[in-house]
């Protein structure tokens, strides 16, 4: 069993030691300049610990979680396009710093590249990883269309946001812990078990995102703070102002989300998340789904001290400031 740090350490020795410039340089150097960003690199920590905490192989899993970062890469260099999100990681997004066709190209370059390191998990595990790998591609690219759908759907409901973001978000945090239990051989009950904790702590992670966007500080966070707002993204902390609002509340809303000025607009639309509560709404949120998770890691039928790892980066994500 290996602590998070120990393999946190792991997962930066791989990606340190992988090269992926080639020619046409102005095809792999955007891919080479992406992955060495760093960032969290959340999906192949996971799938390394999922693995861990069932005892399994670290080498057996590590082609798998180096495919899931680079295809978790792979969406953010189309997601920044999509959002006219400029900044990424503190630094200038692919589309910025070169342009949106190579931006394009180089995204998907690096899905196949994810896929080649995916379809080298050892033959005994390869139908069960790959099923859960191609499921959870397409529900990433649904949940992004529903995305795209709601910056134009006038109504978009709690519900509908949840299940937007469970898609889009969660199923590859939540894929990465279950392909980890594949490869260790744990039990099916186990790997959905985990899988289940991934999606609510992956709900929670998200929503802590929209939370950090609208309160959070730019040099902890490294993304402009507002984004959200200033593109009038229906996030969860939008969604429920409007559903607390009162008529003169929600006339007030609508005059905040249509300023022209960013910093005006930002700063007014705050105003009214601070009236209605919307911080503490969000974070109540994201308490019952760090909750919710737990349940399902207290079903893992493996003993407590073998999952402290897991509680203990449950806890952690609950309380990041990026």
């Amino acid at each position: 069993m290996y602590t998070t740090k120990e393999l946190q350490a792991r997962v930066s020795d791989i990606f340190n030691n992988q090269e992926y410039v080639r020619e046409p340089k102005d095809l792999y150097e955007p891919i080479q300049y992406s992955l060495s960003q760093g960032g969290k690199r959340l999906r192949p920590l996971l799938a390394l610990l999922g693995c861990s905490v069932f005892d399994g192989e670290l080498d057996k899993v590590i082609p798998p979680a180096i495919g899931l970062e680079i295809f978790h890469n792979f969406t953010l260099l189309h997601d920044d396009i999509m959002d006219q999100a400029s900044i990424r990681r503190g630094q200038p997004s692919v589309y910025k710093k070169w342009d949106t066709n190579t931006a394009i190209l180089s995204g998907d370059t690096m899905f196949v590249i994810a896929y080649e390191y995916v379809t080298n998990t050892e033959v005994e595990f390869l139908v069960d990883v790959l099923h859960v790998f191609n499921q959870t591609a397409r529900e990433v690219c649904e949940g992004q269309q529903y995305d795209m759908n709601y910056e134009t759907q006038e109504i978009v409901g709690i519900d509908d946001y949840i299940e937007m973001i469970r898609l889009k978000t969660a199923v590859l945090i939540a894929a990465a812990l279950k392909i980890g239990a594949i490869v260790a051989k744990a039990k099916a009950e186990d790997a959905q078990n985990i899988y289940d904790f991934g999606i609510n702590i992956g709900l929670a992670f998200q929503l802590r995102d929209d939370l950090l966007d609208a309160f959070g500080k730019l040099e902890v966070f490294g993304k402009p703070i507002g984004n959200d707002i200033v593109t009038n993204k229906k996030t969860y902390l939008y969604i429920m102002a409007y559903e607390k609002a009162d008529n003169k509340q929600k006339i007030a809303l609508d005059r905040a989300f249509a300023e022209s000025n960013r910093e005006k607009k930002i700063a007014s639309v705050l105003e009214l998340y601070e009236q209605l509560n919307i911080k503490q709404e969000t974070e109540k949120m994201i308490e019952a789904y760090y909750k919710k998770s737990l349940q399902y890691l207290d079903a893992i039928s493996i003993d407590k001290e073998q999952k402290a790892e897991l509680y203990s980066f449950a806890k952690g994500l609950m309380m990041r400031e990026v």
